[in-house]
């Protein structure tokens, strides 16, 4: 990556503050804003019965343990059945709102997936991103594994949050009262502390927090950097699984394995420093965690042994305390979680952010002048040049258009070829629109009358009809057509195929996708068919064939960016010409193009 392209992903970067501004947005966007309202309502409501019923739970611990301590048998079996009445009423909330946690958690996954696939996949944008480093590296990461973990930790902390906040509301006052008047008799002076228990507890559930933060404090930035290893060593399985047979040709597995082995030895050592990052957080939360059973008890035991306190009534303090004790220490127990959440926070909100800033392309450099004229206007290039590099300027590699501009009026042909070494592709991708960093003017026509056909397309995973009238299908076609138009191209043997559903990119060789492609053109009829030296590489017969299709598209205009004597020969097309930005700098003769418009074409 340049050092340009680094630097791009930092106007992306947002605080925290921007981070929540900008997701909480999104969710009030979404079409499932009213269902999440409403389970949130209805998760307050079972969270507050459930605080209810858990306050009179510890309001019979004291008469239970004093039956207990006069060994009153009737009493202690009333307790009995007041306790099973409590215990079903808990177990039954429980049951609620682990359904409603359930649903909540995937219901705020939808929404997020769902805008998030919507933002990327917006006309342009996610190959416009493609270019502006780590940013846009695996997508699939952010929209499946970043969104499922924070959905379901905003869902966990969000509902625990509020659970603790209102326990913690509930029994303050319960060791306030316990405690109100409690004194000790220090150096012969009786010294009284109002609310002992409860600034007690307080002072004991911060301790635990400080300490917390202070040794977990690396935990946020090493689950992001884990995510961002865990992705890598995906990427680097997939696509070494989807192009087994050209490494198996070329003898490279064991280059592809280093690879793989190098991105699982990133993902081992990112484990590594959190597994020691967990361990030493673990001697303050288990530490602290084993001492709770004791400490209340450390606590309340001199209002106990000086009288103050029956055995019911410690009971009740020891419950109080821990429910206390909880629901202020909810942020050491959840650090670990809420330094993850905020891992995949920032890395969905930095990458949702990235696609909306890519519609501005201005701010990140010199751009080309569209305009998208009107029916029957046609194609007009004016003074266009080329950047490699969106923040390169004039200054860096790209191309030019040798003639000062042209244009292509409706059914004439037009080759826009270039010498050997010319990034021919460059300028196709600023034909189409997908890289407009550079200088210039384009004028084109209506965006849904044209094709843009690059030199090796995207078929899905599909039935063969959708395949083959990729991408959005079209209407009243018939199967007599479907069939006619692969038997035009030369794929015969797959006319009794429409049907089959086949990873179509793997059973169709190079010949056979350039045939589809051509078939799709065939059944669409452009006004305007832009291809990208589609019949480079051809075998002679195939591509005398295909030129032989293209010929009879009646009313459509050919611009065919490329060189391609068949195509010449045939058609006797207008011919424009690309050269290097820089001949004498730049690219010289014969050298490969930059790199950033390789991976686009690519």
């Amino acid at each position: 990556m340049s050092n340009a392209a680094a630097a791009a992903t930092e106007p992306y970067e947002l605080p925290l503050s921007g981070q929540l501004r900008m997701m909480m947005g999104a969710f009030w966007a979404s079409p499932v804003r009213r269902q999440l309202v409403l389970l949130a309502i209805a998760l307050l409501v079972i969270i507050i019965a459930t605080t209810y019923a858990t306050y009179r739970l510890n309001e019979w611990n004291g008469p239970f343990y004093d039956a207990l301590e006069r060994r009153d048998m009737a009493g202690f079996l009333k307790q009995l059945g007041v306790f099973g009445i409590i215990a079903f009423c808990l177990t039954l909330l429980n049951v609620i709102q682990t359904w409603l946690n359930q649903i909540t958690a995937l219901k705020m996954r939808e929404g997020l997936a769902r805008d998030l696939a919507n933002v990327w996949l917006t006309p342009g944008r996610a190959l416009k991103l493609a270019g502006a480093g780590s940013i846009a590296n695996n997508p699939d990461q952010r929209l499946h594994e970043d969104t499922r973990i924070l959905a379901e930790n905003t869902t966990a902390l969000a509902i625990g949050l509020v659970n603790s906040t209102i326990l913690l509301g509930s029994f303050i006052g319960v060791l306030w009262a316990i405690s109100t008047d409690f004194g000790f008799n220090i150096a012969g002076h009786h010294v009284v502390i109002p609310g002992y228990m409860l600034w007690a507890t307080i002072l004991y559930a911060l301790t635990g927090s400080v300490l917390s933060n202070v040794v977990g404090s690396m935990l946020a930035r090493l689950n992001a950097d884990r995510y961002a290893r865990e992705a890598d060593l995906r990427s680097a399985l997939v696509r070494a699984n989807e192009n087994l047979k050209p490494i198996t040709l070329a003898r490279g597995e064991p280059s592809e394995l280093a690879r793989v082995q190098d991105a699982i030895g990133g993902v081992l050592g990112m484990l590594r420093k959190l597994a020691w990052a967990l361990t030493n957080l673990t001697w303050v939360s288990s530490g602290f965690g084993w001492l709770a059973l004791v400490a209340p008890i450390i606590i309340a035991s001199p209002m106990y042994f000086s009288g103050e306190l029956t055995f019911g009534g410690l009971m009740m303090a020891v419950g109080a305390f821990n429910q206390v004790n909880t629901a202020l220490r909810w942020y050491v127990q959840n650090f670990s979680v809420i330094a993850d959440w905020r891992a995949t926070l920032a890395r969905v909100s930095f990458f949702r952010n990235a696609l909306l800033m890519a519609d501005t392309p201005a701010k990140e450099g010199q751009v080309i002048n569209y305009q998208h004229g009107v029916e029957g206007d046609g194609v007009s290039v004016r003074g266009v040049e080329v950047y490699g590099e969106p923040d390169m300027g004039a200054d860096g590699h790209g191309i030019k258009l040798k003639e000062d501009g042209f244009t292509v009026e409706p059914g004439e042909r037009v080759m826009v070829n270039g010498d050997p070494g010319t990034d021919r592709h460059l300028f196709f991708q600023a034909l189409a629109g997908i890289w407009p960093w550079g200088r210039g003017e384009i004028r084109l026509p209506q965006a849904e009358r044209m094709i843009l056909m690059p030199q090796e397309g995207y078929l899905p995973t599909a039935k063969l009809r959708e395949a083959i009238t990729y991408p959005s299908g079209i209407p009243d076609v018939t199967d007599e057509a479907l069939k006619a138009a692969l038997l035009q191209v030369g794929l015969d043997r797959y006319v009794g195929q429409l049907d089959k559903v086949e990873r179509w990119d793997r059973v169709l060789d190079k010949e056979e996708e350039a045939a589809l492609q051509v078939a799709n053109a065939v059944l669409r009829k452009p006004g305007w068919l832009v291809m990208d030296d589609v019949l480079e590489g051809l075998e002679p017969e195939v591509r005398v064939q295909l030129i032989g299709v293209l010929e009879g598209l009646e009313g459509t205009t050919l611009i065919y960016v490329g060189r391609s004597e068949d195509f010449a020969n045939r058609f006797k097309p207008k011919i424009y010409h690309v050269a290097p930005l820089h001949p004498n700098g730049g690219m010289e003769m014969g050298e490969t193009a930059p790199q950033t418009s390789v991976k686009l074409h690519e």
